[in-house]
């Protein structure tokens, strides 16, 4: 006779097994209406789960993050359903829940078009209307395979027979269509409010390029229209904010297939490279940390001994000279360690706060390169910490607070924080990962900082905080991280003088704020669509002479401008004052200091905005102090 215990901690007994919906409709109708699932003692089941033994619950509906991957889940389902009845001789594939929305991948005779995509989600829609329950049933191995075969549903069958011989699988059916799923799924089709197909791409069966090729159909599904609505805006604005092609745009760098991954920096976007780097530079001093260069390759052995061999070879690039295997670093942790190891350190000497700005190299594949996004070549604003235990809590919440000045200062607010615990396959004992992870909560709680709980998913060597930032259109980019390391200093024979004078390994802090340089820009281009704020422009004004007349003028307002640190270019071009203006307001120049016959007699410029706002005339010293204010 099962005891199900709610989220507030209310009961209900039951004479029987019960289903989650049944629970749902004693609470109350509305619920059961809005039931899409439940969580039975921590794990998400379908609404008709029956309950058996005592049991903790919680409802399931469109308003949870639970209840929007099943909805997502479905329509996938609902996808391949609708692919089914038009065009019966596809055969599905997979088809999983991503980020936004889902996939399903098929295999067919001819490529799916724009038109054959109107037409699935019509039939989508239609069957939506029919309301179709949403039936679960368990096969034998065997069966599932005999099933799938009579059905032509080969790519299936193939899936099955990887599922080791005796063991039971989970089948779902809606109608007409049944698909192997572990679940769980909607009561109905009519469950599925909000949906929309996105776009067509191919797909390498299992993810090999020696295999067949597949047709994925994208789509996404959201809990009501308005969510739907909101995520499609967030799409064209992506689409319109795209930082390739806004950076082709301004000029600012370019990507060719002799250098995949690689970035070719022009003049503009390299000056918003280095104003980043100085930037963070300046901060760094500040905050005392030494400033260091290691080298870009270094021997195969000190990569084996730190560990990374192990687990990142496929994704090293690896040379041979004179007999000997190098790899590209692809990152700079064990190089720091080696600075570390020179010369004896005593507990004195912690913390000691190492920084560089590290050229990586990480052999990525190339169908996941994705402009400055995904990239083969990077630099990270890298930085480690060699310190002792007692120092860990202090260091770190030192560490946050450089975070959140760096994030603020590129105007970014809305920052997600996540503490990601121990993993289950890890090294160290229990008792230090209790003092680290300790140390990391307390950190947090002493900030006054609101953040999640991330169970499991710490680095194999020690806890971490992750930092994410909500951009201007919504997205969530992660960025920063801190995170612990008790493992690579020993592994690499780091170690410190005791104040008992016993010899101690020190703890690593790993650290990066912007992640990779090359993508924190394409991010900032992103947010800003190209708007960048006047510190940050690589040209903060153009100077534009309305004739020949002025030119000399121009020249001299460029000059004095620039002496005063500030980023300006002239524009002396026999073209038309409106052309100039409109060319440069499309490159995104914060201001135009337009100069005719009037502003040359008075020796004051004509400033307008990007955007087209007329400031007036002003003395250079009025526009240098308003530029510099801006420029802070």
């Amino acid at each position: 006779m099962p005891t199900i215990t709610l989220p507030d901690g209310s009961q209900r007994d039951y004479d029987k097994p019960v289903s989650v919906w049944q629970v749902a409709s004693d609470i109350g109708p509305g619920l059961a209406k809005a039931t899409l699932a439940g969580e039975v003692n921590d794990t998400v089941v379908d609404a008709g789960f029956k309950i058996e033994n005592d049991s903790k619950l919680r409802i399931i509906t469109d308003r949870d993050e639970e209840g929007l991957e099943v909805l997502r889940h479905s329509c996938a389902h609902l996808l391949a359903q609708a692919v089914k009845q038009l065009f019966p001789e596809a055969q599905v594939t997979i088809g999983p829940v991503v980020e936004d929305g889902f996939y399903y991948d098929f295999a067919y005779e001819r490529p799916f078009t724009p038109e054959d995509l109107e037409k699935i989600e019509k039939r989508m829609q239609e069957l939506v209307a029919e309301d179709i329950d949403v039936t679960r049933q368990v096969m034998s191995r065997d069966k599932a395979i005999a099933f799938f075969r009579n059905q032509g549903e080969e790519y299936k069958a193939q899936i099955i027979e990887d599922i080791p011989a005796g063991e039971e699988l989970s089948l779902y059916s809606q109608g007409d269509f049944t698909d192997l799923c572990r679940g769980p799924h909607v009561p109905s089709t009519g469950k599925i409010k909000a949906f929309k197909l996105t776009k067509l791409a191919g797909a390498y069966w299992r993810g090999d390029s020696n295999n067949e090729m597949l047709q994925r159909i994208y789509g996404t599904a959201w809990a009501n229209k308005k969510e739907l609505k909101a995520y499609l805006y967030r799409l064209e604005e992506a689409e319109k904010r795209d930082h390739r092609k806004i950076a082709r745009k301004l000029d600012l760098l370019h990507f060719q297939p002799e250098a995949p991954g690689m970035v070719f920096w022009h003049d503009k976007g390299w000056r918003i490279y280095q104003i980043i780097e100085n930037y963070i530079r300046r901060l760094l001093l500040e905050n005392d940390y030494q400033e260091v260069r290691t080298p870009l390759i270094i021997d195969k052995i000190l990569w084996e001994k730190s560990g990374h061999i192990a687990k990142f070879s496929d994704e090293m690039f690896m040379t041979h000279s004179e007999e000997r295997d190098f790899a590209i670093k692809p990152m700079n942790c064990p190089a720091h360690i080696q600075i570390f190891n020179q010369g004896l350190k005593s507990y004195r000497d912690l913390p000691l706060r190492m920084s560089e700005f590290g050229s990586c190299h990480r052999n990525e594949q190339s169908g996941a390169l994705h402009g400055l996004m995904r990239v083969r070549g990077f630099t990270q604003d890298d930085a480690h910490i060699f310190c002792t235990r007692e120092q860990i809590q202090p260091e770190v919440a030192r560490l946050m607070q450089l975070v959140f000045k760096v994030y603020e200062d590129f105007g970014f607010e809305d920052i997600r924080i996540r503490l990601s615990t121990r993993p289950e396959n890890r090294v160290g004992a229990d008792a230090l990962w209790d003092q680290a992870e300790y140390a990391l909560q307390q950190a947090l709680d002493e900030s006054d900082l609101e953040w999640e709980l991330n169970p499991g998913d710490g680095a194999f060597y020690g806890p971490k905080i992750d930092f994410s930032l909500r951009d201007s259109i919504g997205r969530v980019w992660q960025l920063g991280t801190i995170q612990l390391d008790f493992s690579m200093p020993d592994r690499l024979d780091a170690s410190y003088v005791a104040e008992d004078g016993s010899k101690q390994v020190p703890v690593m802090i790993h650290r990066a704020i912007l992640g990779s340089i090359e993508r924190f820009i394409g991010i900032l281009i992103e947010h800003y669509a190209g708007d960048f704020p006047v510190w940050l422009a690589p040209i903060q004004a153009v100077v534009i002479s309305l004739t020949e007349k002025q030119s000399e003028y121009a020249k001299k307002v460029v000059e004095t401008l620039k002496k005063q640190g500030l980023r300006v270019e002239s524009d002396l071009r026999n073209e038309t004052i409106g052309l100039k203006i409109r060319e440069h307001a499309m490159q995104r120049v914060p201001y135009q200091l337009v100069i005719g016959a009037r502003e040359q007699e008075n020796q004051t410029v004509a400033v307008r905005t990007r955007s087209g706002q007329d400031l007036g005339e002003m003395s250079l010293d009025d526009f240098t102090g308003r530029l510099t204010e801006e420029a802070v």
